[in-house]
């Protein structure tokens, strides 16, 4: 089947849709397709081509295909396996979900032994990618990641989101665009994976400050402070200014007790893969560890263990 479209996305959760809607007001036409044929017949409504099984997906394609996998980590690997068989040499897979960097090394080499390209690509921007583009790490060969960069700028914020770092003088560089070829095979997730580390960081010191203003009526002397004002303050001109920041001081502007919210706090992969990066390389990484383990508390995880510490006491104390 002739086409004139060479990009398709496999997967079309809340960033992969985001990410063809944002291709498309760029210029750039997606053929789609999903597990949930609701998804896909939506994507079709607005106007991108549907594919209801990845046999019609990689035919209603143009040589040479790149195909975006956005897919849960868990199931990665396997869909990346099924769309190279339909695949031919010159084509090439994109992985943009939070994959472990060392599969994508893998994937690369099963993928190589065909002539299908592989690029891993670490992408950030959640549900606001649409409006604000996508910070975008990238691993993979170099020729290869040229191909492809039409479609990175596309997706990436672009120099005015932010103002220039003083010094930076001009034609500006490929990360002032919001993306960068950061290495070879894997690097982009290694990357990204110590992005998501540092983000369970800022968090965990955001809401444990937060907590320290919230029992403040209990200290001497006693303070009753107005949590999501001081939010609105820092927002302005304070060092500790931040998106997060920006997002916190939404949700507290909603719901000053935050009720609506569970107090178990979930965590992906990305944590856990970098302070076994930590360990693996032997840098202390005191901080993203203690958020990582402070999710684990927040699920309940330490009641045991608690309770350990409690029988202890009481038997050695009676307390």
């Amino acid at each position: 089947m002739e086409s004139s479209i060479n990009f398709a996305m496999v997967g079309l959760g809340r960033m992969g849709a985001n990410i063809v809607r944002r291709l498309g007001h760029a210029g750039i036409s997606s053929v789609v397709y999903d597990l949930n044929l609701e998804a896909v017949t939506a994507l079709g409504n607005e106007g991108f081509t549907p594919a209801y099984d990845l046999e019609i997906l990689v035919q209603a394609l143009a040589a040479p295909r790149t195909v975006w996998v956005m897919v849960p980590a868990s199931v990665t690997d396997s869909t990346i396996a099924a769309v190279a068989t339909h695949l031919s040499p010159g084509d090439t897979i994109i992985d943009g979900g939070n994959s472990y960097y060392k599969n994508d090394i893998s994937n690369a080499s099963l993928l190589a032994a065909k002539n299908i390209n592989f690029v891993d690509v670490g992408t950030s921007g959640g549900i606001y990618g649409l409006e604000r583009g996508y910070s975008l790490m990238i691993g993979g060969e170099s020729d290869v990641v040229a191909s492809l960069d039409p479609i990175f700028k596309a997706l990436a914020p672009g120099v005015a989101s932010a103002d220039r770092t003083p010094g930076r003088e001009g034609e500006p560089a490929q990360s002032e665009f919001g993306y960068l070829h950061c290495g070879p095979h894997g690097s982009g997730h290694f990357v990204k994976m110590i992005h998501n580390g540092i983000e369970y960081g800022m968090m965990a010191a955001l809401a444990e400050g937060l907590a320290i203003f919230e029992a403040a009526g209990e200290m001497t002397p006693a303070y009753t402070l107005d949590i999501p004002e001081i939010t609105e303050t820092w927002r302005r001109g304070s060092v500790v200014s931040s998106w997060l920041l920006d997002l916190t001081a939404q949700a507290l502007h909603e719901n000053k007790d935050l009720a609506e919210y569970s107090t178990a706090v979930s965590d992906s992969g990305e944590g856990r893969w970098t302070v076994q990066a930590a360990v693996e390389a032997g840098t202390p990484a005191h901080v993203l560890s203690a958020s990582l383990f402070s999710r684990f508390a927040s699920r309940g995880n330490d009641d045991f263990a608690n309770r350990v510490l409690s029988a202890m006491r009481r038997k050695f104390g009676g307390h």
